[in-house]
């Protein structure tokens, strides 16, 4: 992640929030007042973002303290302090709602990784998608490594991956799979990644024998998909999607299949609860 891809985010997140300034703080508070708020953990998970949290204060105002007790990746208990932050009072309240925004989301999918990781236990991985919320892919992506899990193609220019639209416009045009397959592969780079999606049994041949690098099987069954990787005996990676929930991958990944994507780690997560409570003197 680039420093200047993750300052676009936040300043723009920063101008979406206050475009014109932060109205209550400059009007309820003084400008010398200081404040110190301790990042404080709701409830379990792991945690991604610590860093883009601290970037968020220090875009605001590079005079605010962020001390990190924790790092991405981590898993922490409900009450855990995982940071500690001082300085101006309002560029500490200007600043919190989107550090707070990103940490929270970051972590969610962080937390709900870690939870299909642990299910698949190593004999498959668990990757990401394209469903992601936009403009926030990078962090997005992120998150999902600190939870243990892998990222896919990160944008439709990073590999050749012909879904089941681009299926039927083929069939519709007469164009037989294979030689479709073949004339991709004609077309791109020696060092261009190309995966076909396919929905049914009888098509899994032709397309690894057509000289894919990975095929999907999508929206098949635990049986089927364990059919389908003895037809493509080791030619190529065998990633299975579709129906993917806490409640099947272990049974998915028990078939023998190499790579399980899984859009519900971004596109439905829910954000972990993280507050950031200021501390009052006795």
């Amino acid at each position: 992640m680039s420093t200047a891809a993750l300052d676009d985010i936040i300043l723009r997140a920063l101008a979406e929030d206050a475009p014109w300034g932060d109205v209550t703080s400059e009007a309820f508070l003084p400008s010398t007042a200081r404040a110190t708020a301790l990042l404080v953990a709701r409830e379990a998970g792991i945690l991604s973002g610590i860093e883009v949290f601290a970037r968020v204060f220090e875009l605001v105002d590079p005079g605010v303290e962020v001390t990190l007790e924790s790092t991405d990746g981590t898993a922490f208990e409900p009450r855990a302090v995982l940071a500690r932050v001082s300085g101006s009072a309002r560029s500490v309240l200007r600043a919190e709602r989107i550090g707070l925004n990103l940490l929270q989301r970051m972590s969610g999918i962080a937390t709900l990784t870690a939870r299909y990781v642990a299910a698949v236990n190593g004999t498959a991985r668990i990757v990401d998608t394209r469903k992601t919320t936009p403009g926030l892919r990078i962090l997005e992506r992120q998150a999902v490594r600190d939870g243990g899990g892998h990222n896919h193609r990160f944008s439709l220019s990073d590999a050749v991956l012909a879904k089941d639209n681009h299926l039927a416009v083929l069939a519709a045009e007469g164009v037989g799979l294979a030689d479709a397959i073949r004339a991709a592969r004609a077309r791109i780079g020696h060092t261009t990644h190309l995966e076909v999606e396919v929905d049914r049994l009888d098509q899994v041949n032709e397309v690894v024998t057509a000289g894919v690098d990975t095929i999907m099987l999508d929206n098949f069954t635990p049986d089927q998909l364990r059919e389908g990787v003895a037809i493509v005996a080791g030619r190529a990676l065998v990633e299975a999607s579709g129906g993917v929930n806490l409640d099947t991958v272990t049974a998915i990944a028990a078939a023998g299949v190499d790579v399980i994507s899984v859009g519900a780690l971004t596109h439905s997560v829910r954000s972990l609860d993280l507050g950031l409570d200021i501390e009052i003197a006795p």
